[in-house]
């Protein structure tokens, strides 16, 4: 039986940000509850959960505990786990839930877990925000949290709440407290428009972070969340940009005369790790981010790009065509023992590190078509998760079980079609979503959990 205490931690530890405290519910987590999922099976059936209104006695607190259940709700559906049972179906009140749960009418629902809350104004203006997670068969509660923190952060509670109800029901860790960067596309195909752009991971809190004057490519997040390194070009000079999302500070890596592509953090987040070609010729760099010094990694007349580190630092997987075609390899990171991993049928890219270090996902095109894949870090075990006309760029989730990516459709004789747009897959390949935009949108990196 697990419980929750390691995530009170975690969540203690982000206590600051968010101004929020943590504290235990007082009410028993007893051993007879043992609702969980097992998200490691191929296809699951989402599992019925109701998440209730939060009680309020004050339109105010009313609304924010509606507001707050819709996310929660949203976040665990998009999972594709869980499904909430229907709020018209609910046979039990938010304000009689706060006495105690009548199981007998969620059974009633068919929900198998039941999630409920309260909302109280302090007489300082902040929110406090309780919730509670039962197993209706059991009849037992498995996880109780209370929050105090200003009322503008009660998007990030819920979050924090769905992270909870994941951790503790399916065993991993959430991913619903994070941000998604992505390259905003706008304009017809000969003149594009792409800037910078972040969001919530539902979407929410949308802006964009550059003014579309310069065309920027694969942004990147540091491990702190708080800082983005991406590729920009200006006066056709390619430029490697780190970007501090709190203050928008914007500081230069790095000119090239040659091309970059694709520049990443390295775990510690000291150093970044690109492709650079010089005289036709592409290898793979790290840079230094503390004394601006370069090393050089590959030495080869192949095009090596792609690299990409593993969670520990100790290797890097990148992609070249020194075999004869674009493949997999990996090295250590010092850029030693080269060996390739990818062997099928295809040509592979745009490979990047689970972090959890047990997956490496990938870019494949075969037969006129592309894939979204994963492999171990061995290149055994290849399996495909999703398939289109064109789709590239896999991004992880910080728990290493969801993907983000982009499509494009085909163009049509007249050169329309042909739009970018964001879609997620769990690691079964069967929960294949469009993630919605204000517009086009392509390149996208998942942040960690936000600090």
């Amino acid at each position: 039986m697990r419980f929750i205490e390691n995530k009170f931690l975690c969540l203690a530890r982000r206590a600051i940000v968010i101004a929020a405290s943590i504290i235990l519910v007082t009410a028993a987590l007893p051993a007879a509850a043992e609702l969980q999922v097992d998200i490691t099976r191929g296809h699951l059936q989402p599992l019925p959960i109701a998440v209730a209104d939060f009680h309020g006695t004050q339109a105010t607190e009313t609304q924010v505990g509606r507001d707050i259940a819709t996310v929660v709700a949203a976040d665990l559906e998009r999972s594709g786990l869980f499904k909430p049972v229907d709020k018209r179906a609910f046979l039990q009140d938010a304000a009689s839930l706060q006495v105690q749960p009548r199981f007998a009418d969620w059974r009633v629902v068919n929900a198998q877990a039941l999630v409920n809350g309260a909302i109280r104004v302090q007489s300082d203006g902040r929110l406090k925000v309780e919730f509670r997670l039962w197993d209706v068969f059991a009849e037992a509660q498995m996880a109780g949290l209370q929050y105090t923190t200003r009322r503008e952060n009660w998007r990030r509670v819920a979050h924090i709440i769905a992270d909870a109800i994941y951790k503790r029901i399916t065993g991993e860790a959430g991913y619903f407290d994070t941000r998604i960067v992505y390259v905003a596309e706008s304009g017809p195909a000969n003149r594009r428009i792409k800037r910078l752009a972040i969001m919530d991971q539902d979407g929410a809190n949308h802006r964009h972070l550059t003014d579309g004057r310069s065309l920027v490519l694969t942004p990147r997040f540091s491990r702190s969340a708080q800082e983005i390194t991406y590729l920009s070009y200006f006066n056709n000079t390619p430029r490697v940009y780190l970007f501090n999302i709190d203050t928008g500070r914007q500081e230069v890596l790095g000119a090239f005369k040659g091309m970059t592509f694709a520049p990443r953090f390295a775990p510690s987040g000291n150093s970044v790790i690109m492709s650079h070609a010089q005289h036709g010729n592409s290898d793979i760099y790290t840079m230094d981010l503390r004394t601006r010094k370069s090393k050089r990694l590959t030495s080869h007349p192949a095009i090596d790009t792609s690299p990409s580190f593993s969670p520990d630092g100790k290797n890097v997987v990148f992609n070249s065509d020194r075999g004869g075609s674009p493949q997999l390899y990996v090295m250590t990171a010092g850029g030693g023992n080269v060996r390739r991993i990818s062997f099928n049928r295809g040509r592979y890219a745009t490979p990047v590190w689970s972090p959890r270090g047990d997956l490496i996902a990938f870019t494949k095109q075969s037969g006129g078509r592309f894939f979204i894949g994963v492999m171990r870090p061995d290149g055994s075990g290849e399996r495909l998760l999703s398939e289109s006309f064109l789709e590239e760029s896999p991004t992880w989730a910080p728990n290493g079980r969801v993907m983000m990516f982009f499509r494009q459709g085909r163009t049509d004789k007249q050169g329309g079609g042909g739009a970018v747009h964001l879609y997620s897959v769990d690691l079964t390949g069967h929960n294949l979503r469009r993630v919605v935009t204000p517009g086009q949108a392509s390149d996208p990196a998942w942040s960690p959990i936000i600090p």
